[in-house]
């Protein structure tokens, strides 16, 4: 008679270790390829947000207008264009997606705190008496997280040739050829691309209107109920 021969308690442990090690290999494969899309889907949302911002800063940039933004006295400089290293001030349409159109007296403003630097938008409708301020508005946060940050203009020399950079924009009643936004974030990751935008407009005078401020045929009246 012809007996069959069972596994031996060593032959099973090894089986059983070698299953143990397969299925720890599989489950570290497993959250690797987890972690990886993670970062990988974070990384998309980064990039596409920083291109949005870029591209909805390139935009109203690029449109500034050559609007003074309030009304002054008369024999003083009307601005068109203000900039600092923290802020930018100028006048440019909005898309009528986030507003009822029409000349905006917009700000871009770097704000320091506490947990960094945080880049902020805010906008008013312009009138024939200057923006039109809103109490209950407040500033829309474009980035935070970042570490450094500064804006900068540059024109051109009367011979021609390109200006340095400047951190203050000194002609007021221009609009810079070229307005520089750098940025440095807290997070190793996210990277801001040079960021260059040359305005339509720029180095142009506004034509046509008075020396102390705009006149009403110049700047649209509000909208109804605003």
């Amino acid at each position: 008679m012809k007996t069959t021969r069972g596994f031996s308690l060593i032959e099973v442990l090894m089986a059983t270790a070698l299953l143990a090690a397969g299925l720890a290999l599989a489950f570290a494969a497993v959250s690797n390829a987890t972690r990886a899309t993670t970062v990988a889907e974070e990384e998309a949302r980064r990039a596409e947000r920083l291109r949005g911002v870029q591209g909805f800063l390139r935009r109203q940039l690029e449109g500034a207008l050559l609007l003074p933004m309030a009304v002054t006295n008369p024999g003083e400089p009307a601005p068109v264009f203000e900039a600092s290293a923290d802020e930018l001030r100028f006048v440019s349409a909005m898309p009528g997606y986030l507003s009822h159109g029409g000349p905006h007296v917009q700000t871009l403003r770097l704000v320091r705190g506490g947990q960094g630097i945080r880049l902020e938008f805010e906008h008013a409708l312009l009138t024939s008496e200057g923006p039109l301020e809103e109490d209950d508005r407040k500033p829309q946060v474009l980035l935070d997280g970042i570490t450094e940050a500064s804006f900068s203009v540059r024109s051109l020399r009367d011979d021609g040739t390109p200006d340095d950079w400047q951190d203050r924009w000194e002609n007021v009643e221009q609009v810079p050829r070229l307005v520089r936004l750098e940025l440095q974030f807290r997070e190793p990751r996210a990277r801001w691309p040079a960021f260059v935008v040359a305005p339509r407009l720029g180095a142009s005078r506004p034509p046509g209107f008075a020396v102390g401020g705009p006149t009403s045929s110049e700047v649209p009246p509000a909208e109804p109920g605003r």
